[in-house]
């Protein structure tokens, strides 16, 4: 049988291809390599999958951010609510503007996508090439046949969930290129046998600073960092995780300090400490930092007794922290993946290719990556969503003519 649209990669995005593409009334198979469907969603945002933002923006993306925001024009957030709202999942909104299902329950979204598809999803069905026209050969040397195609295959963060690079080859074999891909939304390893790694456990609100070889900075992030016992995580580190490796693309020695003070400066944190100079740094401080964090670089030492390079090391320490980053964790511990299958590449009007007719490309592939918190999903619920019905929609037009 020949399929009229064939989904390879059965995640976020390749499912919200397949439903929406289903709901035009085309044959729909969608194929997947896992042996389990929506392996990536179910353990996103701690096993309760933040599936959106109140507030999405081309901004809180890397990429074409004109292409971007033409995408997500298509299924703005209060679609999104309420399409999932017709599936049966009720969002909630907490006070970061992540939404999470009501349930808490990552599950809740995988069960009521499926339960929405109208396609044939195939499950352990690898694909090992494409030939146009189209012609799909599987792993285990099966074939299925398909007037258009949505490449879905995500990236290669997480790999054990599926995505693994391989969709990178399909969209080369079919003529597209790929740019650099790399890790991003990351942990990030810090020298072995740094002070930090002590703490692990310890989580604190702090900016953090990407700055070049020349002291220029380059990025700056604020909020939970969370120090581990192989060195830095939490929601800031993974934001500005993304910015630094980019930024060491170019310049090696682009670094990072941590200011565990937001708001303070190096001039007011030391005037602070002057005008209750009886008291050590510790007990000024107390309570604007862990307890733990206070016993590391704030002594109990008055700082009246402190001579002056002593004190201001004290100052510096807390508002310009150097942070010896080795490397990050990591594809099987990054969040989403930055590269891809460029944009520029893509009709952004329908996701369809430039280069090779009837393929579609949706998702993590493409060269598109958001900051923590939802973001990324909302991309692959609306590059699905455009791919699915643009792919349906066109077959349509031309059975008419």
């Amino acid at each position: 049988m020949t399929y009229d649209i064939a989904i390879i990669g059965a995640g976020a995005a390749g499912l919200t291809a397949a439903i929406f593409a289903a709901q035009e009334g085309a044959r729909v198979i969608a194929l997947d390599g896992a042996p389990k469907i929506g392996a990536k969603i179910l353990i996103s945002g701690g096993g309760r999958c933040n599936v959106t933002h109140d507030v999405v923006s081309p901004d809180d993306f890397f990429g074409t951010r004109k292409a971007i925001a033409k995408v997500l024009r298509t299924f703005p957030v209060e679609a999104t609510i309420a399409w999932f709202r017709e599936m049966g999942v009720e969002l909630k909104r907490e006070e970061t503007g992540k939404l999470f299902p009501t349930t808490d329950r990552a599950r809740t979204v995988v069960d009521a996508m499926l339960h929405a598809c109208g396609a044939e999803i195939r499950t352990s069905a690898r694909v090992e090439s494409i030939a146009r026209g189209f012609t799909i050969t599987l792993k285990d040397g099966q074939t299925v046949a398909a007037r258009k195609i949505i490449l879905a295959t995500g990236g290669r963060s997480v790999p054990k969930s599926g995505s693994d690079g391989a969709g990178y080859g399909l969209a080369r074999s079919l003529g597209h290129t790929i740019t650099e891909t790399f890790p991003a939304l990351v942990p990030l390893v810090v020298t072995p046998g740094f002070w930090t790694t002590e703490l692990s456990g310890t989580s604190t609100n702090a900016e953090l600073i990407v700055r070049g070889s020349t002291g220029k900075t380059l990025a700056r992030q604020q909020g939970s960092t969370l120090f581990t016992h192989f060195g830095l995580s939490g929601p800031a580190v993974l934001d500005v995780s993304r910015e630094l490796l980019a930024a060491r693309r170019d310049d090696p020695a682009a670094h990072l300090v941590a200011n565990l003070l937001p708001g303070e400066t190096f001039e007011s944190l030391e005037r602070l400490l002057l005008d209750d100079a009886k008291k050590s740094a510790r007990n000024i401080l107390r309570g604007r930092l862990p307890e733990r964090l206070l016993e590391r670089l704030a002594p109990a030492t008055p700082v009246a007794n402190l001579p002056k390079e002593e004190r201001r090391r004290i100052v510096r320490n807390l508002i310009e922290l150097s942070l010896p980053i080795e490397r990050d964790r990591g594809f099987d511990y990054a969040e989403v993946t930055a590269g891809g299958v460029p944009l520029t590449e893509i009709d952004v009007s329908t996701m369809a290719s430039r280069v090779c007719p009837d393929l579609y490309l949706c998702g993590e592939i493409l060269d598109v990556d958001g900051k923590i918190g939802g973001y990324n999903f909302q991309w692959a619920w609306a590059s699905g969503r455009l791919a699915g019905r643009s792919a349906a929609r066109d077959l349509q037009d031309h059975s008419v003519e």
